[in-house]
């Protein structure tokens, strides 16, 4: 039997806020794309593409034009290159930048042959792409100024493409969402496993570190600037939450919208957050020192860290989410449940434990 549900096309299904996402998507007949399926009971039709191979726009070209989606969920981006194990920075290129192009090309012919377009296109893209020390709160106008981390410039380039192709795709919304760090039960990434002090290197060494519960320290250059350097983050669960107010909203009268995403209330200092995971904290003479002593840890396959991250863990990029918060209107407290705090505590929580009491209200 054919489902009646709209049909929406999530890239990236198997990561973190993929799978978050899925359960929201009830209303809707979902089809996955990723190079792996992702571990849900839920149900979706799963096809298996490599974004990062060229022959992937004709296929999901093909998918698109079969099966007439309502919404494109772009979230194929590779994060944590050891955690994926895509350590190469050209095929990183390929997968998180040329694969956005791909997915963009693809909507878009399919927008231009179907009689029923595609109506919205979902972006996420990072407040990593606007540089990791600003002067002032970041609005959706600031200049892209990412550098040095790979990720982070790779959000920028996507973030680009995504700015420079939605003009093509006719008849169709497109968002792209700035998002600050995830926070969460579930989700894994550079500044939560700072935080946390987890040895997630892919080494013998950390295996052991790991099974015996030990514990990295948090590491910041001297001096109190690097403490009261502020952080936002944004619960996965939020986000997941937001894609799916927009899918079920009407689409926007203007072509392109662009919105900070953060947690509600104010931002944290790095030393509460210090506090808050209760980690130990080891003082450096400087940046050089930290970014040796990262090198140190990524070479020898203790920390999944990279070492390009350190500017984006001794600086302050904060946003102005004011836009999100007009946006949603009477739906913001609904649909951005926790607050920046809430999420970041959170992060601490065993997997799985209902976190009800979190959410900040």
């Amino acid at each position: 039997m054919v489902s009646e549900k709209p049909v929406v096309v999530v890239t990236g299904i198997a990561g973190n806020l993929g799978s978050r996402l899925l359960p929201l998507l009830g209303d809707y007949s979902v089809i996955g794309v990723d190079m792996r399926p992702p571990q849900t009971a839920f149900p979706l039709q799963f096809e298996k593409f490599d974004l990062g191979e060229e022959p992937s726009t004709r296929a999901l070209y093909e998918l698109l034009r079969d099966t007439r989606p309502v919404a494109v969920v772009h979230l194929a981006f590779v994060i944590d290159p050891v955690r994926t194990g895509v350590l190469d920075v050209e095929r990183m290129w390929q997968i998180n930048v040329a694969g956005t192009a791909r997915v963009m090309e693809a909507a878009t012919e399919a927008n231009r042959t179907s009689e029923t377009p595609i109506g919205k296109f979902i972006f996420p893209s990072s407040v990593s792409a606007y540089g990791s020390n600003l002067r002032a709160p970041a609005t959706e106008s600031s200049p892209l100024d990412a550098h040095t981390l790979p990720y982070a410039i790779h959000k920028k380039q996507s973030d680009e493409v995504v700015q420079q192709r939605a003009s093509a795709l006719r008849g169709c919304s497109v968002y792209i969402l700035r998002p600050h760090i995830f926070a969460g039960a579930s989700v894994e990434n550079y500044l939560l496993g700072a935080f946390r002090g987890t040895p997630n290197g892919k080494s013998a060494r950390a295996k052991k570190m790991r099974a015996a519960g030990k514990r990295l320290p948090c590491m910041l250059p001297r001096g109190q600037k690097y403490l009261d350097n502020k952080i936002q983050f944004v619960h996965v669960d939020d986000m997941a939450r937001l894609i799916t107010h927009i899918l079920k909203r009407d689409p926007e009268a203007q072509r392109l919208t662009i919105l900070n995403v953060a947690g509600r209330g104010e931002a944290l200092t790095f030393e509460r957050c210090i506090e808050m995971a209760q980690a130990k904290l080891v003082r450096v003479p400087g940046k050089w020192a930290m970014r040796t002593v990262l090198r140190y840890l990524w070479n020898r396959g203790i920390s999944a860290v990279p070492p390009e991250a350190l500017p984006y863990m001794t600086g302050e990029y904060i946003m102005n989410t004011g836009k999100l918060r007009a946006f949603l209107g009477g739906e913001y407290e609904n649909v951005m449940r926790y607050t920046i705090a809430n999420a970041f505590a959170d992060s601490f929580r065993p997997v799985g434990e209902h976190a009800a009491s979190a959410a900040g209200k």
